[in-house]
């Protein structure tokens, strides 16, 4: 690891932060993923960014415990983005939309901040995140293809943090529908391709790997 993917590591997981809370202020929903970050925040007390860090934790244990390879980026991803999104909302930088056009122009800028985002921090080399990690876990689990596989995860979170009171609105179905294209877009701009990225993974120590055998 060397200082200058670290600093494109951050840089990424800021800017991932900043799109998250583009998506929020436009109050037209959000994410499905956030969509239960939400509902675990108001189920706990606890704040968005500290709901989000939380799930992070918990997934990155899974996927230790799934024998899935984790790294710095990991562990940073699952830390530094809940940091991030307090820090933003607690001073407010990002204003909240005032009618439904902004709302939308908002979404479309938190997309594109994200898929910019997810260059940086991916292309650092340094370990996916936690998320991504629990895709391909239960994607060797059960053998199924990674579409199915992500859609009933994004499924099931939203469901579930619509339950527990997180947003659902217009902005939902835009968002899940249209990240994906919007990333696969961002890279084809910036000349990215994903298999060609080796990520540096840390070292268990060996008492998990016992644990883990």
């Amino acid at each position: 690891m060397n200082i200058k993917n670290l600093v494109r590591l951050v840089s990424g997981l800021f800017l991932y932060a900043v799109g998250i809370v583009f998506t929020i202020q436009a109050s037209l929903g959000v994410t499905p993923w956030n969509t239960f970050h939400q509902g675990i925040a108001l189920l706990t007390g606890i704040s968005l960014g500290q709901a989000l860090s939380l799930t992070g934790l918990a997934i990155i244990i899974l996927n230790v415990f799934a024998k899935e390879k984790i790294g710095v980026g990991t562990i940073l991803n699952m830390w530094l983005i809940g940091i991030f999104v307090d820090f933003i909302m607690k001073f407010s930088i990002i204003p909240n939309a005032d009618s439904l056009i902004s709302g939308l122009f908002m979404i479309v800028i938190g997309m594109f901040t994200i898929a910019t985002a997810s260059w940086l921090y991916i292309g650092s080399e340094l370990g996916a995140g936690p998320r991504d990690g629990l895709m391909v876990t239960l994607v060797r689990w059960t053998g199924k293809p990674v579409g199915l596989v992500r859609g009933s995860i994004e499924l099931t979170v939203l469901i579930l943090g619509t339950l527990l009171g997180g947003q659902f609105g217009i902005g939902t179905p835009i968002m899940a529908f249209l990240i994906g294209p919007i990333v696969q877009l961002t890279f084809k701009v910036f000349r990215f391709d994903v298999k060609n990225v080796e990520h540096q993974y840390l070292t268990l120590p060996a008492s998990i790997k016992s644990v883990k055998e």
